[in-house]
């Protein structure tokens, strides 16, 4: 008994190709987002000198000229960062802490911020300025 093949011609449509490609497309620069550093908007105080540090291992708490505390990007109250340092301190004691502060704050309120730093005797602090 012979058994007969058949020939079967596959087509794959491309039609659909433009689709799949404006979708991935998407899908990508949702993704790229997701790593968005935010940013609150100050205005950098100036330094006579300036020392460059590494931004791979760093915690930013911005402070604006209302005076709102912003840790990463956002809004946190004091206890919020207390806690966060206390626990950055005990994971990644050499991460660095950049305090980043518009040149219009008051001290009394980068006083707070550090007096909780001081508490919790955490020395690894930059102060971030505009390179002049």
């Amino acid at each position: 008994m012979k058994l007969r093949r058949r020939r079967e011609h596959f087509v794959i449509p491309l039609n659909s190709m433009s689709d799949v490609a404006f979708l991935l497309l998407i899908f990508i620069m949702l993704v790229a987002l997701i790593n968005y550093r935010r940013e609150v908007k100050i205005e950098y105080p100036e330094a006579q000198s300036a020392k460059r540090t590494s931004a791979e291992k760093n915690l930013e708490i911005w402070i604006d000229r209302a005076g709102g505390v912003y840790l990463d990007g956002l809004p946190a109250s004091l206890a919020e960062i207390e806690t966060e340092v206390d626990n950055l301190y005990r994971t990644a004691p050499d991460t660095r802490i950049h305090i980043i502060a518009d040149r219009d704050t008051s001290f009394e309120r980068v006083n707070r911020v550090l007096g909780i730093l001081q508490i919790l005797q955490y020395r690894v602090v930059s102060f971030v300025v505009k390179d002049g």
